[in-house]
């Protein structure tokens, strides 16, 4: 599969993200990718290898800028905390991204959707509900902590969320706000709530990994199948 780096810009920041297409010619629907607080990463990139397998041209965006991978809990803090205290600033970086994959002469602009990994699944649902123009968007144990509370400005779309019920970046209390919202703005919305999983459950597991996170090879499975399964009915 056609996989290179395209670099873009955005919120006064230069961006290197990856895109990959399936092989062959005509237009596809494009994904926007998006990782979580460790920055676009091996894993990720061999993420969207998966998507491009099922069809999609899928762009994996870089929400910290020049390809960064911060390191240890303070430098995480901080690239999250420069997002959350500049809630506009965070969305021109993914509408930077969108604009980035559409220039892509195989790309529908149509047929657009989203999908996020822990701080990126807490992105994909911020651009849904400010009105961010993509008819789908999932989370994959996103932090829904971070995630505000007015949807009022939200576009029609379908929104999934795969969320663990031991995660402490979402609680049960924020699934409730949040789904309670996406009602009341008219959006079409599923949550898939797995027992007992912690966060980032899709994530291998190693030697420094938080006590709150750990992976589980079943919501592993049946969040991307549920994922696929989204899209496929979206953009047949």
């Amino acid at each position: 599969m056609p996989a290179r780096d395209i670099t873009y810009s955005g919120d006064g920041i230069e961006m290197i993200g990856h895109f990959v297409t399936p092989d062959g010619a005509g237009l596809r629907p494009g994904i926007l990718l998006a990782h979580g607080a460790h920055g676009l990463d091996e894993l990720v990139i061999a993420n969207a290898g998966r998507l491009a397998a099922q069809g999609y041209a899928v762009l994996a965006i870089d929400l910290w800028g020049a390809r960064a991978r911060p390191q240890g809990p303070h430098e995480i803090a901080a690239r999250l905390e420069g997002c959350t205290g500049n809630r506009r600033a965070w969305m021109a970086r993914v509408e930077a991204a969108r604009a980035a994959l559409l220039a892509q002469p195989d790309v529908d602009a149509a047929r657009v959707g989203a999908l996020g990994y822990c701080f990126g699944g807490s992105t994909v649902l911020e651009y849904v509900r400010t009105g961010g123009a993509v008819a789908g968007g999932v989370s994959l144990h996103g932090g829904l902590d971070l995630v505000a509370d007015d949807w009022s400005a939200a576009r029609p779309a379908r929104v999934l969320i795969c969320t663990g019920s031991a995660d402490p970046m979402a609680t049960s209390e924020d699934l409730a706000r949040i789904t309670g919202a996406m009602g009341r703005a008219g959006l079409s919305w599923e949550a898939d709530v797995y027992g007992g999983v912690r966060h980032a459950f899709t994530e291998p597991d190693g030697p420094h990994r938080p006590p709150f996170a750990r992976y589980d090879a079943n919501a592993d499975r049946r969040s991307w199948a549920a994922m696929s399964d989204l899209f496929a009915a979206l953009f047949a």
